[in-house]
Formats: structure tokens, C-alpha cells, sequence
């Protein structure tokens, strides 16, 4: 049985079709679900990925995209994102993968995706592969589409004092003026997330940047207890 067969078998039995439409309507999605909250979905694509090991980062890519490309519930696409996050696989989150992730992030368009992809896939193969992720994130976060350019931003989310602070101004600044909520959101949480780690930095960068939207600018500095600068 292929990875896809089992993790559909999977979710089939772990389905709660009362809870399957709250799921759709929540998350605004086309694609039906079959009633598995996201934790329990994770597990189920753990244990089935534990027990089919996968020969090559060949089968590996194949099997990420069997699971996304015909998935017909949202749960599969989780999977398939979980399979890319995988432990076991994290040496095959390489340059040579940005296609995948690209096409990930862009037929999916939506955070419940995007967000770990950026997170903890692209963030894992930054560190790893730092000098050709970050030309990557530079271009993606000029890019036309809104899915890349959040990627951009959210790419060090867990990075803390990793943090290239040089990149995530590059990622940012194409978006600041951009009225799009989930990019002024994205860059909000992006300098929050790295205010835990730097507040000072944080504060020069918002006093610096009085464009700013203010969803930005109020989520940036939640975890400063210093007064935020006035704008301009």
C-alpha cells in the first residue's frame, strides 16, 4: 500500500463527518474535509510515514506530491505538507526542492499551508543552505504572489538569535505598503516573533519604518513593555 492509500485509510477511520463542515467553513476551503483536527492528523501522518521509510529524496518528492496533487480532502494536503516537514527527511530540504515548495505554496495559497512550509520547511533549509535560500527569499519577497512573499517574511519565524536580521528587512520591505492582510499580518508576526529575541532591534526597525500599517506595527511591539515610538 502506497503512503497516500495508507493516510487516507488513516483519516478515513479517524473521520468525524459533524465536524468535517465546521472544519471547511473555518478554514474557507473548497476542498472538504473529513473531520480530523490538525493534531490528530499529524500523528496519523507520522506513524504512517514511520513505517514506510523512503529509499531517496526521489521517492520522498514523489510521495509529497501523490499526497498533494490528488488529494481530495484537506487532511491529505496536512500530510503532505508533513512529509516535507518529516525529521527523518530534513536532509532533503535542499536548494534543489524550491520547485516543490514553490508550487506547495502556490497552489495551496492559504496560511494553514504556507505558514509551516515557510516556518519550518524553507526556515530548516535556510540554515542549512544559507547563502542560496536567502537569493531565493530576496526574489520571492518581491514576488507578484502574495503566498511567496509571506514566505519570505515567515522563512526565520523560529530562527531566533539565527537571525539574519539583513534578510528579514530585504523580506519585509517589499510588503510594507502592501494593503493585503495576511502580508501586513505575516510582517507583524515576523517582528514579534524576533522582538522575544531582540526588542531593541525591533523598536529601531519600527520607529524606522513609520509606514508601517498599523496591524504591523501593533503586533511587532505586543511583547515590548516599552511604550512604542509616535508615528510621523
Amino acid at each position: 500500500m502506497s503512503i497516500r492509500d495508507s493516510v487516507i485509510a488513516a483519516l478515513r477511520e479517524a473521520a468525524d463527518p459533524a465536524r468535517a463542515p465546521q472544519q471547511q467553513a473555518y478554514m474557507k476551503s473548497d476542498m472538504p474535509y473529513f473531520g480530523v483536527g490538525v493534531p490528530h492528523c499529524r500523528r496519523i501522518a507520522g506513524a504512517v510515514f514511520r513505517t514506510h521509510p523512503l529509499p531517496d529524496a526521489r521517492a520522498w518528492e514523489a510521495a509529497i506530491l501523490d499526497l498533494w496533487r490528488n488529494a481530495a480532502h484537506r487532511e491529505e494536503r496536512y500530510a503532505a505538507v508533513e512529509l516535507l516537514l518529516f525529521k527523518r527527511y530534513s536532509r532533503w530540504l535542499e536548494p534543489a526542492r524550491v520547485p516543490l515548495i514553490e508550487e506547495l505554496v502556490v497552489t495551496g495559497a492559504w496560511w494553514d499551508y504556507v505558514d509551516a512550509i515557510a516556518s519550518r520547511g524553507v526556515g530548516t533549509m535556510l540554515a542549512a543552505h544559507p547563502r542560496p535560500t536567502r537569493a531565493v527569499l530576496r526574489a520571492w519577497a518581491k514576488d507578484d504572489n502574495i503566498w511567496k512573499r509571506r514566505t519570505a517574511i515567515l522563512a526565520q519565524l523560529k530562527s531566533k538569535c539565527a537571525t539574519d536580521t539583513r534578510l528579514l528587512t530585504d523580506a519585509i520591505r517589499p510588503s510594507i505598503g502592501d494593503p493585503e492582510f495576511f502580508l501586513r499580518k505575516g510582517i507583524g508576526w515576523a517582528l514579534r516573533e524576533y522582538s522575544k529575541t531582540d526588542p531593541a532591534w525591533v523598536l529601531a526597525f519600527v520607529k524606522a519604518h513609520p509606514e508601517l500599517s498599523d496591524l504591523s506595527r501593533r503586533e511587532a511591539l505586543k511583547h515590548i513593555a516599552q511604550t512604542a515610538p509616535p508615528r510621523n
